[in-house]
């Protein structure tokens, strides 16, 4: 495990030594990865830093306005809208590691275009070993490593955490005093719901991917799963009512992991299940069945795509 007290003041006088006098944007999505990189860099240079939140229309139920008020404390956080951009340039993309390139495209679009208005050449983001092990291993790219575009904008890209694991990083974010909310926080992944999508991502999959995933978070709380969650994989015929149904079919998924590199998928209660299920067709007319997820990392990943 590490040392929270020595990690935090050796990040600290690290990250004060990459960005010195230059200006930073932070990228931050608002999981415990991003909101401990921040908080580092915020002590490390303060004013210099701003931080910025892109709301790609990918996010969780709620998650933009829980990022206002959660980081209000920073004066400069600029909350950018940015679903139609994203949706756009998703539109036909049916590829797993095509839409990861894309969303890590626009990704550094979006944060070069605020860095010109603040005059800023370094990026900040929340990277963890996790993710450059599965980009640089060819499992998956993730957005803000093997999804990034080839060119960028920025100098100096500063990655504060990108030698811990999510539990280290937990343990880091509870040293800093950072809120339970953040500290604990369940996984989400960078691209989004985008990932919780099989094939084309849309406005309407990803409401219902959306929706489904909140009350998967909801009705599995008590469980303690390392990560739980809803994903939409295609559509099926149903009955709702005396009317057949072409519906979605959305597939839950909930498992138990120290550090996100191997994972168990959890055994559920049959209530439970049936409750997910009842209140997930019940609340979307266009969902048609749920099924649960029983497959472990390996063979699967956690995420779908």
């Amino acid at each position: 495990m590490v040392d929270t007290d020595e990690f935090i003041e050796e990040a600290v006088a690290r990250i004060d030594d990459q960005i010195g006098d230059s200006n930073a944007v932070i990228a931050l999505s608002g999981g415990v990865d991003s909101s401990v990189a921040a908080a580092l860099a915020y002590e490390a240079v303060g004013d210099q830093l701003t931080p910025v939140y892109v709301d790609t229309g990918l996010m969780r139920k709620g998650e933009t306005e829980e990022i206002r008020e959660t980081f209000s404390f920073m004066e400069s956080l600029r909350v950018i809208e940015a679903a139609d951009r994203y949706f756009d340039r998703l539109a036909g993309v049916t590829d797993p590691e095509e839409k990861r390139e894309v969303i890590g495209d626009q990704f550094i679009r979006e944060f070069e275009r605020e860095a010109r208005d603040v005059d800023a050449d370094v990026l900040v983001q929340g990277t963890i070993y996790p993710d450059r092990i599965e980009s640089e291993g060819g499992i998956k790219s993730h957005h803000n490593v093997g999804g990034l575009p080839e060119i960028i904008d920025f100098e100096t890209i500063v990655e504060p955490v990108r030698d811990l694991y999510k539990d280290e990083v937990r343990e880091v974010a509870r040293a800093l005093g950072l809120e339970e909310i953040i500290s604990e926080r369940m996984p989400f992944p960078g691209p989004g719901l985008a990932v919780r999508v099989i094939g084309e991502v849309t406005p309407e999959k990803a409401d219902v991917a959306r929706e489904a995933c909140h009350v998967v978070e909801d009705e599995l709380e008590e469980y303690d799963p390392w990560q739980a969650f809803a994903a939409v994989i295609g559509k099926g015929t149903g009955v709702k009512g005396d009317n057949r149904v072409h519906g979605w079919i959305v597939a839950v998924r909930s498992v138990e992991s120290r550090d996100g590199m191997t994972a168990r998928a959890q055994e559920i209660d049959w209530s439970t299940l049936q409750r997910i299920q009842s209140r997930i067709t019940g609340e979307n007319d266009d969902v048609a069945r749920v099924v649960y997820d029983v497959t472990h990392k390996p063979p699967a990943t956690i995420e779908y795509e």
